[in-house]
């Protein structure tokens, strides 16, 4: 039993390091393509206009290229963000939303008592509020 799940290990593992080897060197092949791309578009504006022009509409292209990058980014962090929310949202709920998580509670707070319960949640809710204020306040970008 263990020697099949020790096998099946094995060839996915080496099944995923052939695929990522093959990968990486698909991607090297595509820099170097990639670089000599840039090269000969180099030298084809520079027979043109000269070496500062050239050397300006490179850093353009890359510049726009570098921006582009940033741009998806940033909307593909905040889709991420915005689902992570959503699914902490929708996991507190379900937490609440369960039988068995209430009548938990409900033993809980027959077993320690309602007068001694009380301080510690009020302790509790105090601590999560300023946890709470100091995670949105870190977020925020000091002002300078």
């Amino acid at each position: 039993m263990f020697q099949r799940i020790i096998d099946d290990v094995k060839a996915s593992t080496g099944s995923a390091v052939r695929l990522s080897s093959l990968a990486a060197i698909a991607a090297l092949a595509l820099f170097i393509a990639l670089s000599f791309v840039c090269a000969a578009a180099f030298i084809a504006v520079m027979d043109v206009y000269g070496v500062a022009p050239a050397c300006l509409a490179g850093a353009a292209i890359f510049l726009f290229a570098g921006l582009t990058v940033i741009a998806i980014y940033a909307v593909q962090k905040r889709q991420a963000e915005a689902r992570a929310a959503e699914q902490a949202k929708s996991t507190a709920h379900a937490l609440l939303a369960d039988p068995v998580m209430i009548a938990t509670g409900i033993q809980i707070v027959r077993a320690i008592g309602v007068k001694r319960l009380l301080p510690i949640l009020a302790v509790g809710g105090l601590a999560l509020g300023l946890l709470a204020g100091r995670s949105q306040a870190g977020d925020q970008a000091p002002a300078e």
